[in-house]
């Protein structure tokens, strides 16, 4: 389920690459058990906004739909470092 953005986007070579789960709470499959090796959190949160912004191109009816879209990032730890929410909200038209 995972839409990864390829090879990290940092030009530093930093071993041991660390692993990060990219986890889309309350969807089918939505637990990430594999992972992801990226250099550097700064690439986990350029890889998680591209990956969000794939996903949610890929399927704009269903964000509609749902009206909530969540992507939380974890370590190899299990431990949260960060979480994406995209809201949809209708509104009444000014006329």
């Amino acid at each position: 389920m995972y839409y990864g953005a390829g090879p990290p986007v940092s030009s530093a070579l930093e071993y041991p690459m660390s692993r990060y789960f990219f986890h889309l709470p309350g969807a089918p499959n939505g637990i990430d058990l594999e992972g992801t090796e990226l250099a550097t959190l700064a690439d986990a949160r350029l890889d998680a906004v591209r990956c969000a912004g794939q996903m949610l191109a890929d399927n704009p009816g269903q964000f509609w739909n749902a009206g909530e879209f969540t992507m939380r990032v974890s370590d190899a730890r299990h431990l949260t470092l960060f979480q994406l929410t995209f809201f949809a909200t209708d509104c009444p038209a000014i006329a």
